[in-house]
Parts: C-alpha cells; structure tokens; sequence
C-alpha cells in the first residue's frame, strides 16, 4: 500500500509540476499486485467514499440565499477558468473517476481468491462511483473528457472531449450495471454502501438534468418499486445530527464528531444571541416561496399576513427559517428593532438581544435565520457537527417520478400521488388524507410544472438541489440578476415601519408565474434595503468553464464565452 501511495503521489507531483492535463488521477501509479483480494478491494472502494469526492451544489449560488453583501463567482458573474471551485471539482472529481477506474482495471487479479458474486459486487460498487462523477461533470461542465482506463502521462494528455450523448450514454451503461448487481438493502452489522436504490435513484437525477424525461422515469419508478424507501415520519428532524441514516436516505455519507468527518462552519448559521454569527441566512426570497396552508402563494392567499408572516405558511416554512418569537437554541428569535433584550429559555431571564441590528450591526441583514437542521449540538464540539450527508433521498425521487411524468405529458393520479406524498408528509399526515393538507388535485401540464417546481424549492432548501434546478429550469438569468434585499437600518425601520405597525413585511410582494417573488415596489417606496446586486451572465453561465490550465496545457476546447 505505501508503494501505491508512493507511486501516485509522485505521479500527482508531476503533472502539477509539468502543468499538464489536470486529469492527473487518470494516471495514477499502483502496484502490480494490489487489488488481489477482499481486503485490498474494499480498502481502495473505501477511499471512495472520501467526503471531498461528494460535494454539493452551494445555496449561496442561488437565490436562497443571502451572505450580508457579498457575492460569490457565480451571483457575481465573475467565475472563469480559474476560479477556485471550478479547478477543484474538476480535479477531485477526476481523481475519484482515476480511482474506480484503478479498482476495474485490476480487480481480476482477486479472481482465484473471490467468488463471482463478490468481482460482480465490487465491480458494481465502482462503476457506480465512477458514473456519479461523470455525471457531476457532465451536469456543470458539459465538454468533458470521459476515459474508462487508466493512462500513463503521455496518453492523458492525447484525450479530447467526448461529445455528451457518449457520456451521458456510458453513464447510464454504469448505473444500469451496478443496478443489476448492488445489493438492495445491507444488513444491521454491514457497513452501509451503494445500493441497487441509489444508482437507480442518481440514473434519474441526471437523466432529469439532462431532460431525459423517459429515462429519469424509469429509472425513478424503478427505485419506487424496489419498496425500501419511505418518506421520515417527521421533516423537521430528519436532518438532525441525531437522525442517522433515515430510511429516506437514497444515499448518503455518514459525518463523525469522532472520526473527524464533520459540518464545520456552524458558526455561519448559528444566531449571534447562540454565540454564532447568523451571517449565512435564507433570502426573502425564499421566505416568500412557502405557499399558505390553502396551497396559494402569499400574493393571492386571503391567509396571508405580512405583519405576522409565518402563520398559516406551509409547515416547512417554520421547519427551515426560525419563526419569530419562538425559542431557537436557548433564546427567543426576534429581530424586531425594538426588542433590545430577549428571554434566555434556560433560566427565563431576560438578556441582550444581539439578533436585531438595533444591538448588533452585523446581525441577519434581513431578519431571518436558517433552522433546517439546525440543533443544540451546533453549539459544541468546538463547532463541529455531524448531520448526515445525504446525497440523495426518497422525497427527491417521488419528485423527479413526477416531473419527468409531467413533462412527458403524463400528468395522471401516479403524478399527483408522487408529489401529495412529499406534501402530506410535511403537514404530519397520509397523502390519502386530503382534507388534512392542501392537496394537489390538477391534470394540468403547466399547472402541475409550476406546482412541482414549487414543491421541491420548499422540500429541499439548504440541500444543495436549488442550482441546479434554476440552471436546468433556465431560470438562473432571472433569478440571479434580482437584487437581494433586507431590513432598513434600525433607525430608519423605527421611523418607516415600526411605528405605523408595518413590521415585518410592509407590503405583500407580487408572486410571478415562476414563483418568483417581486420586491421591486418595497424597496422603491423606501420600505427596504437593497443588501447587493446579484448578476449572471447567460451567455456563458449556464455550464462552467473548463480551468483554465486544462485548456492551455491540453488543449481542450473552452465552454463558449470565458
């Protein structure tokens, strides 16, 4: 094992010290003899796993989000070849690719020592890794080179980018396989891996990126019928750091305060009154987004009350942004000017109230603060926390069941059931309980679209699955070149909208026919604060560029417009 780690490192150091091709995993060294049986196999599927081969999408790329006023590559419109994020995906993700292909390559080495079943369920497991990261590649860079061996130096560097069919089409080749193979479910003392759920779940995830509506159907009402996955029993706790590998959870890593594999900028989302910062907050835009327990958008539910703006709001509302006056972490949230001083839960007495700008100059800019996940446990540990990292879970296939479905036409019962389940779920009954939720009844093509695209921005915030909706929806050029605002300053608030009793909203905003809400009005009456003007460029932004030092170095054609 250290001549394999020898070997690759020094392969690694050379392509950085060349500047070539950053495929540089593509060609990684291993010995002749690894990968000759069980132990060797499952150390190298192991290394996998590594949690910086399983990023997500960042919600500050989208407009859910708000970070005081600052702007990232992407709502600046700034990201190019050199961009941070953008050479590391390329190169991890790469490397995770090198590291599958090294296991497929040499695993019939083992073939004397392991039975048929074994080569086939290591192999799936591999062929599973390497087609999420294609598909992660192909989803955000689009022009990309596919290899299925590995290549010394020399080779690397003669590869040209794969036309996306190909890829897309290899893709689907190894989800199908590992599909065939992985087991269904593991057992209590087995250590939790890919699934035949999971590779039938992520075929249909990219199948819906790619707007391959067929194939994301099949593929998710595949994973619907294997009847191993259920929706948890309660939102609001199934993100927890206590909630350890729900039945929800498709695929998912595991986090460990004591393995070292944890969430470490707690700090971000913590409420200042808490000892955090509350800098990383939720938009109002996507405030605005929960629908009304009659199932309507703010600007046409008579249940709306901008004054009391959480009432009456779709349960996972106040699931993932704290509620005004209610107890968050040890302290009663309210960001009211006024309310200088709050209650400590603990002891029922009163304290400073560093969660309104009245106190703190720096608490949230436009009120709200993050609670999807959010729990005591944040506050310990030298702020470090140990959530599951779930990858994908099952209300994310009964949604792409039922978009693909509609988008193909088929807006049948099977569409509505798919998406009332998620909805039940959320206000703590069975879907077949209608008069218990606002329950989707439409066979409307377009209704149902805009149904769907609203149910999943309300299911999934802080998931990572927000970009990449607005990306495939072409929805980014809209939303990300909206202004993000907040709260007046105190004193402007006192004067402008605490005294005539305006708070929170001083108006209801304009909902658009993309759920999209309008802020336009508030602010050119002085009611709000511009807080920073995102931006993005459709010319180009739609995909990411390939680094920069790809493209020098290997000549690779650059994604058109950087």
């Amino acid at each position: 094992m250290k001549q394999l780690i020898l070997i690759a490192g020094i392969t690694c150091f050379l392509f950085s010290a060349c500047g070539s091709l950053d495929l540089n995993p593509l060609s990684d060294g291993s010995s002749e003899t690894w990968n000759s049986n069980a132990e060797e196999i499952e150390m190298s599927l192991n290394g996998l796993y590594k949690i910086n081969f399983w990023m997500r999408d960042d919600d500050e790329w989208t407009d859910d989000w708000i970070y005081r006023d600052v702007t990232t590559a992407i709502t600046g419109a700034t990201i190019n070849g050199q961009t941070d994020f953008v050479k590391k995906w390329w190169t991890d993700t790469y490397k995770a690719v090198a590291r599958a292909n090294n296991i497929l390559q040499s695993i019939s080495r083992a073939d004397k020592v392991l039975s048929a079943d074994q080569i086939n369920n290591y192999t799936a497991e591999a062929r599973f890794v390497r087609a999420c990261m294609y598909s992660r590649l192909l989803s955000h860079y689009g022009n990309i080179i596919y290899t299925d061996s590995m290549l010394d130096i020399d080779q690397a560097l003669q590869l040209k980018q794969t036309d996306k069919a190909t890829v897309l089409k290899k893709i689907y080749e190894d989800f199908d396989a590992a599909a065939a193979s992985l087991k269904t479910t593991y057992g209590t003392s087995e250590l939790k891996r890919a699934t035949k759920g999971a590779a039938l779940a992520m075929k249909a995830r990219i199948a819906l990126y790619m707007g391959d509506w067929a194939v994301a159907r099949d593929a998710a009402k595949a994973c619907i019928d294997l009847d191993v996955y259920k929706l948890h029993d309660n939102f609001g706790n199934l993100f927890l750091s206590k909630t350890k590998n729900s039945t929800e959870t498709v695929f998912g890593l595991p986090r460990s305060v004591t393995l070292k594999v944890t969430f470490d900028d707690c700090q971000n989302y913590v409420s200042r009154n808490a000892g955090g910062w509350a800098a990383k907050d939720p938009s109002w835009d996507l405030f605005c987004s929960f629908l009304c327990k009659d199932g309507l958008p703010v600007d046409e539910s008579p249940l709306f009350n901008p004054r009391r703006p959480f009432d009456n709001r779709d349960p996972r509302c106040a699931a993932t942004i704290v509620e005004f006056q209610t107890p968050h972490l040890g302290y009663i949230f309210q960001p009211h000017p006024d309310s200088v001083k709050v209650r400590s839960v603990s002891d029922n007495k009163y304290v400073e109230n560093k969660d309104t700008r009245t106190i703190a100059q720096y608490a949230s800019f436009n009120g709200l603060l993050w609670k999807k996940g959010i729990d005591g446990d944040w506050l310990l540990n030298s702020w470090k926390s140990e959530p599951d990292n779930i990858v994908i879970r099952f209300a994310d296939v009964l949604l792409i069941y039922a978009e693909a479905k509609t988008e193909l036409g088929e807006t049948d019962q099977l569409v509505r059931d798919a998406i009332n389940k998620v909805r039940a779920r959320a206000y703590g009954t069975v879907y077949t309980n209608t008069s218990g939720y606002p329950a989707v009844t439409t066979a409307d093509q377009s209704a149902l679209r805009k149904i769907i695209r609203t149910e999943r921005r309300m299911e999934f915030a802080l998931e990572g699955i927000r970009y990449m909706d607005i990306i495939r929806w072409k929805l980014a050029e809209k939303v990300l070149n909206k202004a993000n605002y907040g709260l007046l300053e105190p004193a402007d608030l006192r004067t402008k909208i605490v005294q005539p009793g305006l708070w929170f909203f001083p108006q209801t905003p304009a909902i658009d026919e993309d759920g999209i809400a309008d802020f336009s009005a508030m602010y050119n009456a002085g009611l709000v604060k511009q807080i920073t003007v995102r931006k993005f460029d459709a010319t180009r932004q739609y995909l990411w560029p390939i680094p920069s030092t790809e493209v020098l170095t290997s000549h690779l054609t650059q994604n058109p417009n950087y």
